[in-house]
């Protein structure tokens, strides 16, 4: 069984590659809610079809109600892992995400939280000083329902290169 543990056991500031192990399961304590005002602002800008923008029109969608985008719930989620694991000086950035799944669209008054898993860690190759984690990230909201996935990849410095 896979070890499971809110964040943080160590501060994203001193997260190296080598603290990162395939199975280890981290539940973010902090959550993320999304307004109407937020949902509609945001599609206005960014995905301005009638059922991000539209709250009457919206009721008659496939959706029955007003939904945000699926790039406001990515961007939600994405936050939430850069705060509580990738935003210390050790991260090198990511090579990009994978398998990106809407499950369940996202609504006025949802409040979300992330549960990430590592799925593998390996060294590079190439630069000695570094190494990717490929991770499957799940947002969840407050009925602890799987709202969205993805898998990614994020290259993290080691504590000691070589």
């Amino acid at each position: 069984m896979a070890e499971a543990f809110s964040l943080p056991p160590i501060p994203y500031e001193e997260r190296y590659f080598e603290n990162f192990k395939p199975g280890t399961v981290f539940e973010f304590s902090e959550t993320v809610g999304v307004t109407e005002k937020e949902i509609i602002a945001f599609a206005e800008q960014y995905d301005p079809q009638y059922f991000h923008t539209d709250p009457e029109a919206a009721m008659d969608s496939v959706f029955r109600g007003l939904i945000a985008s699926g790039a406001h719930t990515i961007s939600l989620t994405f936050a939430l892992v850069v705060r509580n694991v990738i935003a210390g000086k050790t991260s090198f950035g990511s090579p990009g995400m994978d398998e990106v799944r809407w499950l369940k669209p996202l609504r006025p008054g949802d409040t979300l939280r992330v549960r990430l898993t590592i799925l593998d860690v390996v060294p590079s190759s190439s630069k000695k000083d570094r190494g990717s984690v490929k991770i499957f990230v799940e947002t969840l909201n407050q009925k602890n329902e799987v709202m969205m996935s993805y898998k990614g990849t994020s290259i993290f410095m080691k504590r000691q290169p070589g």
